[in-house]
């Protein structure tokens, strides 16, 4: 098992945090055999780290090739991304307090390390920073989404702001450009059934009792577009994404849906997903005070028809 912990026995590296994995049962005659055959695709990057004392125990002392393999052992290593791409895009910090940390995110930027992005992330780049080495994100955004996003810098504050997002305590509005449907009833509440399609990463409505709920309002119109206020009750994986594709109107620039498009497999920098997340209010677990963040940032019309 992979993970990442407050617990680390090396310090973080430029804001990231040592990753964690704990050695499972069975025999192999040490510990670089065992990575060899486990992460074949990538078994020289684990020689080399090896080799240059660059995977430690719980104690902080290296690792050599030739150590034993014990089952159970924890063992510590910083993940590397070879060829990373670098995203051009700046974070604003919207709020700060002794508790509070409120960003706007920019397009593009993932939220916490995970797969191919490490250093291009919103936590890495908060934590490179003098006092924020032990700030949490509070919840997550999709990385193609930009907007308003809340960390903790207080460790002691971090489970009841937490929890405000895991009982629905929290306002959120959004804000997408998507294809203008004339003849779509808005405002609309829309609930649905969310699933994972099988072995993909997007979602699905199917039938059944609904999950995810969106409260859907018409803000704007220009042509073939128009700018979506989009107030989400749940919290569902690509909720709002999911629901417009649903309803025919998928959002500009997404290159998951309504379809996946092989062609936006990489990053275009010009055409970012139109989704906002524009606003998040709540009353303060620790204090009772009313807080509300805004972004900053506007969302650009499509120059092309819908």
């Amino acid at each position: 098992m992979t993970m990442s912990t407050a617990y680390s026995p090396v310090p973080p590296r430029q804001g990231v945090a040592a990753s964690c994995l704990v050695l499972p049962q069975g025999h192999w005659p040490d510990l670089l055999s065992f990575l060899r055959q486990r992460f074949a695709h990538v078994a020289d990057a684990w020689a080399h780290r090896l080799a240059a004392g660059q995977v430690w125990n719980d104690a902080g002392e290296p690792l050599a090739p030739a150590a034993p393999y014990r089952p159970g052992l924890r063992i510590w290593y910083f993940r590397e991304v070879a060829h990373e791409m670098p995203v051009p895009f700046d974070i604003a910090i919207l709020y700060r307090d002794e508790r509070l940390l409120v960003v706007d995110k920019p397009h593009f930027l993932a939220c916490v390390p995970g797969g191919r992005h490490v250093r291009e992330t919103v936590l890495t780049r908060l934590r490179s920073q003098p006092g924020l080495e032990q700030v949490s994100p509070i919840h997550r955004l999709d990385r193609e989404t930009a907007g308003v996003m809340v960390f903790c810098v207080d460790a002691a504050s971090r489970g009841a702001y937490q929890r405000l997002f895991e009982q629905r305590s929290v306002q959120k509005e959004y804000e997408a450009i998507a294809p203008w449907r004339p003849d779509l009833s808005l405002p609309r509440l829309h609930r649905s059934r969310l699933a994972e399609v099988p072995g993909e990463f997007v979602m699905q409505e199917v039938a059944g009792e609904p999950n995810s709920e969106t409260l859907i309002s018409l803000l704007a119109q220009r042509g073939s577009w128009a700018r979506y206020r989009l107030q989400p009750a749940t919290g569902k994986k690509h909720q709002l994404r999911a629901h417009l594709a649903a309803l025919g109107i998928g959002i500009a620039h997404d290159p998951w849906y309504p379809v996946f498009r092989h062609d936006k497999a990489a990053d275009d920098f010009s055409q970012p997903l139109a989704l906002l997340a524009r606003s998040i209010a709540f009353t303060d677990p620790i204090d009772g005070s009313q807080r509300h963040f805004v972004s900053q940032r506007e969302l650009a019309w499509p120059a092309v028809p819908a």
